[in-house]
């Protein structure tokens, strides 16, 4: 890359430096979505096995294991990058790794975003039996929405012009 590229892009590292230091960042993300996906997906496979799971009405169980289906996909999703690496590495792709690894991620965010909402759910429709609770969770929805991904989109917006 020629210097001038390089002091518009802000660093000064080849197209190989950009792939490792974009991995190990990348890396970084995913190993918090991970714990939190991870210790959640433990937690949902233990519900079944308490004694207030057969008094479950129907629409309670059905939530249930969607939001199982959810996690475990969502667990996928973000150990996924992991897989991946493994698979590639010595090829020489580190860049379209990066790429695919950063792809995975955010639809491991978006199922970790829809196994938390409905957990939600579920657990609001058990404890409240409240017409409430779709406002409640919308609320909800609307806040992760708003932290996970406009802030980062405005952000990414208003500061692009920037660099």
């Amino acid at each position: 890359m020629e210097p001038a590229a390089q002091a518009a892009e802000g660093r000064r590292e080849s197209a190989e430096e950009r792939a490792d230091r974009r991995w190990n960042e990348l890396l970084q993300e995913v190993r918090v979505a991970q714990t939190g996906v991870q210790i959640l997906f433990g937690f949902l496979l233990t519900v079944v096995f308490t004694p207030r799971f057969p008094t479950l009405a129907a629409p309670e169980r059905a939530i249930y294991v969607v939001t199982l289906c959810l996690g475990a996909a969502a667990t996928g999703a973000l150990i996924g990058p992991v897989a991946f690496h493994r698979f590639v590495t010595g090829r020489n792709i580190k860049p379209q790794t990066v790429v695919w690894a950063s792809r995975l991620t955010i639809v491991g965010l978006l199922l970790l975003l829809a196994t938390i909402i409905s957990a939600f759910l579920l657990i609001l429709r058990v404890a409240l039996h409240d017409s409430a609770v779709p406002w409640i969770v919308s609320g909800l929805v609307a806040w992760f929405l708003l932290c996970w991904f406009a802030l980062p989109a405005w952000a990414r917006h208003r500061y692009a012009g920037d660099r």
